[in-house]
């Protein structure tokens, strides 16, 4: 009977399937066009190009995180796709228009009108990674040692990522050891140094990094902390670290098709973290992931209410590193790694040899304030509502002002990916 007066109140939460990989075309009203066809509004929010051009590479992120999760059925996922994004986006102003329109595809800029895509991004970038935000992100691309680079290619690739490439020694030894300083220096020592060495036989790698640490607008009290049941399947139990709240402000929402409750959760420097928690214990959550797009995101955070729960959250630490290589060449970009054109680069053919990813993710206690915000308002319900993250569940970390994915992740097992 809950979940009835439930779905009532909030609504299916429909609309993924028809906006399923299609940046900046969310649900709108219908008006007419010239033949007097019902034709579909495009959302106010995305008429600002910087939040079209993040719905554009968040899109790529859900794509990249499906094929990471599906090669993955049984572990954790941890990725900032921002960051991949971001260096492939940065490769493609070396690219000649054959191999520039793949990169571009991948990234859904083919579906956005922008004649200056480059200086859009790097308003992107300084919006998410503003000091409030508490979102380290950083991107390079390396090349092969003793490469002629043409300064043609460095000038756009510094004015509009403010990044510089960087051209192997040839010693793996040193090589590594100036990676892993670059990383050290961007993520300020957040993120461990890898131990991986750089291949021998590199063309050109891409390296993206990102490091976040939540803080709430409303921090838990660490006495309310302890130890809680985490149910891996339906089966096998953990005990883990879980944060309470008895009186927690959130928001929520059913969505029937989905077969999952979704809530939401503020954070500070206008930022948010989506659960999407199954009704039943499993670890098969490929319903869910497939309808995740930048507008179904979007709609889901007009659609919650503003409620009053009791709320659990595990403590959450991950990192990961390692190569997304495969899951790239999945996306229809396998030509970059056979016969790209980059003669905007250099005069030597090229190609993408390896992507590589490191990425840190964090939350506990900690919150900007003890109470929560007064300009929010919780809806009356007739029933204690109650929402505990304690089984398997999908997170996505979501910039407020542009809607850009920045963390998402596959929580299976929290104690570590």
């Amino acid at each position: 009977m809950q979940v009835l007066v439930l779905l009532l109140w909030t609504g299916s939460l429909l609309g993924h399937s028809s906006c399923q990989n299609v940046a900046g075309s969310s649900e709108g009203s219908l008006a007419p066009d010239s033949t007097g066809e019902p034709v579909e509004e495009e959302d106010p929010f995305f008429k600002v190009p910087v939040n079209k051009l993040a719905a554009a590479v968040s899109n790529f992120g859900y794509d990249l995180y499906r094929l990471k999760s599906s090669a993955s059925p049984t572990a954790n996922v941890l990725l900032s796709p921002l960051s991949v994004a971001t260096a492939l986006s940065a490769l493609s102003l070396g690219a000649e228009q054959r191999t520039e329109s793949t990169i571009h595809r991948a990234l859904y800029y083919d579906l956005i009108s922008n004649p200056d895509i480059h200086s859009t991004y790097k308003e992107l970038l300084a919006t998410v990674t503003a000091p409030q935000k508490n979102l380290k992100s950083a991107s390079r691309i390396v090349f092969e040692k003793k490469l002629r680079i043409k300064s043609s290619f460095v000038s756009p690739l510094e004015k509009a990522y403010g990044t510089r490439p960087r051209i192997l020694t040839g010693n793996p030894r040193v090589d590594l050891q100036e990676i892993n300083n670059w990383v050290h220096a961007q993520m300020k020592g957040k993120i461990a140094r890898s131990t991986r060495e750089v291949p021998s036989e590199v063309s050109i790698l891409l390296l993206g990094v990102a490091y976040f640490k939540g803080q709430w607008v409303t921090k838990f009290d660490t006495r309310k902390t302890s130890l809680q049941d985490f149910h891996l399947d339906e089966e096998r139990t953990v005990r883990v670290p879980m944060m309470s709240d008895s009186k927690a402000i959130l928001r929520y929402g059913l969505d029937s098709d989905l077969n999952c409750k979704i809530a939401q959760l503020p954070l500070s420097g206008s930022m948010s973290i989506i659960f999407f928690l199954p009704l039943k214990v499993t670890q098969n959550l490929t319903l869910i992931e497939e309808s995740l797009t930048s507008e179904f995101i979007h709609d889901i955070d007009r659609e919650l209410k503003t409620i009053q729960a009791v709320l659990s959250i595990p403590k959450l630490k991950l990192s990961y590193e390692g190569e997304v290589t495969k899951s790239i060449q999945e996306m229809k970009l396998q030509s970059l790694f056979e016969s790209p054109d980059f003669t905007k680069i250099t005069g030597k053919p090229i190609k993408l040899t390896q992507v590589e990813h490191k990425a840190g993710f964090e939350w506990n206690e900690d919150g900007a304030g003890t109470a929560p915000s007064p300009d929010l308002q919780p809806a009356h319900l007739t029933f204690p509502l109650e929402y505990h993250l304690n089984q398997p569940f999908i997170f996505v970390l979501r910039d407020t002002d542009t809607g850009a994915l920045l963390f998402i992740g596959k929580i299976l097992d929290p104690r570590g990916t």
